[in-house]
């Protein structure tokens, strides 16, 4: 991973624990040696785990957002005027434990960090290019001057390489945002350079929740054995990702029974995603382009989100237990797989699989009986491949991979406890069971005619 500890003479521990400051500086040192220099610090962040979320002790007061696997960019006060620094640089992200991606980011990571910031507040962010060819950052769905919007060619030159360019304007609206380049994008954003920007109201109890996620929404095509995206593709991606994670490397989302929670979600894939979480009717709140009003609000289970654009829906965390939270798309909660293999189901293997043996002694048929067979078997695959499908939950294989992972309700949870708590402890009574008595007659159609609506008659009582 790329570490630039040396450069600013801090230890990771010391960048780390600036963030839970509040961000505001990163050391005394520091702060001397870059106010002298006129250029705020550039944190590093190198763990892939979620970071608790801390209040700011500097600017505007808000309530800050919870970003999955990963953190905020820490800020400095220079007068009224809010200082961020991003470093657009080649990264290693860790998808899940063991597979490495070859990325391009920001300040150590893909996505980089989120910038949070106060409706009324003037910003002034610094971008700092380490990547081997110009870029650009688009600050997409916020209002400012046509010369901040970040588009290369367009409304600025792109940043050269080793260049430091300067962005800043006033955050004129509170709302859901995130940060790409508009330069080489095809290239860039494939690399995984993308990252959120959270306006937080002027009056921190508007729409106030206990707990505030965002995560962005990303594909990757990179080949078994591999570490480098393949940046031409534009369909047949392998790894579909939630804040450059895929399950079991994502975190779960947390919270105590009783919390009001929001969810921000990004895309910036080439599809949609229908992001469904299980056990809440949850209503749509907030899309690019601000807050929906409580008149205009809807209920769902699952919200698209488009190509592009962010949503972000709320509900009380009032039913407790692991409650699935994925994108409906199935490819898209599985990880590399080859696309054209054949349908197996019902095709009996077994003299294929004998003669392949004399050949090759360890092979495995599968698809017999239908994928689940893929993540229970360890069936050889190259270094550095993430599994079709992986992770395991208390009653054994999850079976699922990509945009997948759990939104945990527990009662008793802290305010500030993001931590995982385990898998949920089911009261007696309430999992499902086999049954082992008699069955009752199974009504079954053979036919496809429209059968006409009946009244509807117990088929038997039973007492």
């Amino acid at each position: 991973m790329t570490d630039r500890s040396s450069a600013t003479g801090m230890s990771r521990r010391q960048i780390l624990g600036a963030g839970a400051a509040a961000g505001a500086l990163v050391s005394t040192a520091a702060w001397s040696r870059t106010t002298n220099m006129s250029l705020p610090d550039a944190p590093l962040m190198e763990s892939s785990a979620t970071q608790t979320p801390v209040r700011p002790t500097a600017g505007l007061p808000y309530n800050p957002v919870c970003t999955l696997n990963g953190w905020s960019l820490p800020f400095r006060m220079n007068g009224n005027v809010k200082e961020f620094h991003l470093v657009a640089e080649p990264v290693e992200r860790e998808l899940s434990d063991g597979t490495i991606a070859h990325l391009w980011g920001y300040n150590g990571q893909s996505p980089g960090p989120t910038i949070e910031a106060v409706e009324g507040e003037r910003v002034r962010i610094f971008v700092t290019n380490r990547l081997p060819e110009h870029t650009s950052v688009h600050w997409h769905g916020l209002i400012l001057p046509c010369g901040m919007d970040g588009v290369t060619g367009l409304t600025q030159p792109g940043i050269p390489a080793g260049k430091t360019f300067v962005y800043e304007f006033e955050l004129t609206k509170s709302g859901t945002h995130m940060y790409h380049p508009h330069g080489d994008e095809m290239v860039q954003m494939a690399m995984g350079m993308m990252g959120f920007f959270v306006i937080h109201p002027k009056d921190p109890d508007f729409m106030r929740v206990d707990r505030d996620y965002v995560f962005l929404l990303s594909a990757y095509d990179i080949d078994p054995g591999s570490y480098m995206p393949r940046v031409m593709e534009m369909t047949d991606f392998n790894l579909w990702a939630i804040n450059s994670r895929v399950f079991p490397g994502v975190d779960p989302l947390v919270a105590a029974k009783g919390d009001r929670v929001r969810v921000r979600v990004g895309n910036l894939t080439m599809t949609n995603h229908p992001i469904h979480m299980h056990g809440y009717h949850f209503e749509v709140t907030g899309t690019d382009g601000g807050w929906v009003r409580p008149e205009a609000r809807w209920p769902e289970v699952t919200i698209d989100i488009p190509v592009g654009a962010m949503r972000a829906y709320e509900f009380d965390a009032i039913h407790e237990g692991d409650w699935a939270l994925h994108c409906h798309k199935s490819h898209h909660t599985m990880n590399a797989m080859g696309h054209d293999v054949p349908t197996f189901i019902g095709a009996d293997k077994t003299n294929v699989a004998r003669k392949i043996r004399l050949i090759q002694p360890e092979y495995m048929p599968m698809g017999t009986n239908g994928m689940a067979d893929m993540a229970e078997m360890a069936m050889p695959i190259p270094d550095n491949t993430e599994p079709m499908m992986g992770g395991w939950g208390p009653f054994g294989s999850v079976e699922m991979g990509g945009m997948f992972t759990v939104m945990k309700v527990r009662e008793g949870l802290a305010a500030d406890d993001y931590s995982d708590p385990g898998w949920f402890d089911h009261p007696p009574g309430t999992v499902a069971y086999e049954w082992t008595g008699s069955l009752p007659e199974v009504a079954s159609m053979d036919e496809a005619a429209t059968v006409p609506p009946q009244h509807a008659e117990p088929v038997r009582r039973v007492d």
